[in-house]
């Protein structure tokens, strides 16, 4: 290649190089009629309503299992605890020395046991349950699950009605989820609700769980303090009554000498664990029945209360959802299957979709 040819090809290049690239090729929306729009707010009023009863079952069945193993540790963990003998001996010195100390309190005793026992209850039953799962866990999951299927089927309206994703992602964006601001922060639209993940990153979501356990108090958990009560009531009248026999062999004991003495304090300690097996059948059938009618009662709680059970943070944003679409042309007031979720006048931004304009007008 000679020179002349040499210079003419880096020409061509810096040329091609100077060459502006070509503009973008604008693709014009597609104009979506207003009775289109109408017939997709009235899908995603259905899908939340849908999506709303599969997370009821999903819910119920989740907290099914949760009682199923709560139950089961209860038998494997603590009432063989509880009902062994060496227990009841700790249990028997625990409650000597919270009558001592009570300096007149009445039922100090079994107050203080009370708490104990639930303390245990809690470390031998509750918390190795919670590892699988627990009512937090579900609370979360259900709002996850109740997210997941709307996405799925808002892709669906969005494919069945030739309504591009983008033009119906600009609709939904409109939609409130969450309201609870000021600040802004703790408000989200339905585009941020689906397109979040995981949900429990999103600002607003975190702020509706953070309410939702304010109002709860407690997750139904700690409910069970009122079971322990009776239980530990009965223990501690037993224990108290056995102290003063217990009191006088010990001393009857020591008068007798040391062989002598040993003898009587194995015959005594075998008394108390005659006793005590036979107090064992009334002992447990009163802890079944104690923590199972508590435990009944807040499990049933927890599955259907609106506002502070595990389907409250489901039930508060298809309630915002549905009710903001409500002002959207010929979609109908919905009470939804959601279910009554009265959280005061400042809860709700009371905000209608327009009905909102077709994109690209």
């Amino acid at each position: 290649m000679n020179l002349r040819s040499l210079i003419v090809a880096v020409l061509v290049v810096l040329a091609g190089c100077v060459t502006p690239a070509p503009a973008p090729v604008e693709v014009a929306p597609v104009v979506i009629s207003q009775s289109t729009w109408q017939r997709v707010d009235r899908e995603i009023v259905a899908a939340s309503q849908s999506a709303t009863e599969q997370t009821k079952i999903y819910a119920r069945g989740a907290m099914d299992y949760w009682r199923t193993r709560v139950y089961q540790l209860t038998e494997e963990n603590f009432i063989p605890w509880f009902s062994s003998y060496w227990t009841q001996e700790w249990l028997s010195m625990k409650v000597s020395w919270y009558t001592l100390s009570a300096k007149g309190e009445q039922d100090a005793s079994a107050k203080r046991l009370a708490a104990y026992l639930l303390e245990q209850y809690r470390q031998r039953v509750l918390a190795p349950v919670a590892v699988e799962i627990d009512p937090d866990a579900i609370l979360g999951l259900a709002a996850a699950f109740y997210v997941d299927i709307l996405q799925e089927e808002l892709q669906r309206i969005s494919q069945r009605h030739g309504v591009p994703m983008a033009q119906l992602n600009g609709r939904i964006q409109k939609i409130p989820a969450i309201a609870l601001g000021p600040p802004p922060a703790r408000n989200a639209s339905l585009y941020q609700v689906v397109h979040t993940q995981p949900l429990n990153t999103l600002p607003a979501y975190a702020a509706l769980i953070d309410k939702i356990h304010k109002a709860g108090g407690d997750r139904g958990v700690d409910s069970t303090d009122t079971a322990m009560a009776p239980v530990a009531k009965r223990a501690s009248q037993r224990m108290e009554a056995e102290m003063v026999p217990r009191g006088a062999a010990s001393a009857v004991a020591a008068a007798a000498g040391k062989l002598a003495g040993g003898l009587i304090s194995v015959g005594v300690a075998g008394i108390r664990a005659i006793i005590q097996a036979n107090d064992r059948p009334d002992s447990e059938a009163l802890i079944r029945s104690s923590l199972g009618n508590t435990f009944d009662k807040a499990w049933l709680k927890l599955v259907q209360n609106p506002t502070t059970g595990v389907m409250a943070g489901t039930l508060y944003m298809a309630a915002q959802i549905e009710g903001n679409l409500v002002g959207s042309a010929e979609v109908p007031s919905v009470s939804s299957a959601s279910g009554s979720v009265d959280w005061g006048p400042t809860e709700s931004t009371n905000q209608q979709i327009d009905p909102l304009p077709p994109a690209g007008e």
